[in-house]
């Protein structure tokens, strides 16, 4: 048998804490383009395409080789790419100070009952470190930075989602096995990820990810729920709740890991 008990929660960031891409990384992006003079832009359609690749600087090369072809770019452009990055993410974080974009329903909300219960939080991202810093500190507060034990970000590992790598470098930080945490995810590329590593998966949907494949996840939902705002199911059994809470939490990683 398994060890039953359920240790720590580990979260994606962008679209799953909070709707970062469409109306955040994009819009960054778009302004570092600008900055550099580069004849690019990134609307919602083709954000959505580009989110198939992991990573910023991934997604520029990705741009370059596969979508949009090198036109108007200067001839140093792969070189320029980790320059535009941190222009991408000054804009973003930026952004985020403004208050622009706050938690999904319920993150937050989830996350405070996790504490209180003494659940163990970390966080699993290719996202920059800059990044979850910045979301973390213009949402929760600066202290919420000390809440998670480990903050798993960017280029800490050289696979990047949808490869198990950065799960895996959480786990062994935190000295824990798969079957004593649960992951919290919102696209294909993050449930392969987290199944990779051998983690039970909840899924909460966006805009971009509602049309994904997530077979395999122990639930999937439109959001985590508030008391004046159920979440509704799309897949699984989240047995007569509304909102996604430790209770929930806790039924879930029993039924999944026996």
């Amino acid at each position: 048998m398994k060890n039953s008990t359920l240790k720590a929660l580990i979260f994606d960031v962008d679209g799953t804490l909070a709707d970062t891409e469409r109306d955040g990384h994009r819009v960054a992006f778009n302004a570092a383009f600008d900055e550099y003079g580069i004849d690019w832009h990134w609307d919602v359609e083709l954000y959505g395409k580009l989110l198939a690749v992991t990573g910023g600087k991934e997604r520029m090369r990705y741009c370059v080789s596969d979508l949009l072809g090198s036109d108007n770019l200067p001839e140093n452009f792969d070189d320029l790419v980790p320059e535009l990055h941190a222009a991408k993410t000054r804009h973003y974080t930026e952004l985020l100070s403004t208050g622009a974009i706050p938690l999904r329903p319920g993150v937050e909300r989830l996350i405070n009952e996790a504490r209180d219960k003494g659940y163990r939080l970390a966080i699993s991202t290719t996202t920059t470190p800059e990044n979850v810093t910045a979301l973390l500190t213009h949402t929760l507060g600066a202290d919420s930075l000390d809440w998670f034990e480990v903050i798993a970000a960017g280029d800490i590992v050289p696979a990047k989602k949808p490869a198990g790598d950065i799960y895996v470098f959480a786990l062994k930080a935190m000295d824990l096995k798969p079957e004593q945490c649960l992951a919290f995810e919102d696209s294909r590329n993050g449930i392969l990820s987290s199944q990779d590593a051998g983690l039970t998966t909840l899924i909460t949907i966006n805009g971009y990810t509602q049309d994904d494949d997530f077979s395999g996840a122990a639930l999937v939902l439109d959001n985590m729920g508030e008391p004046d705002q159920p979440f509704n199911v799309l897949a699984g059994d989240a047995d007569g709740h509304s909102m996604l809470d430790c209770e929930l939490l806790e039924k879930i990683h029993s039924t999944h890991n026996i």
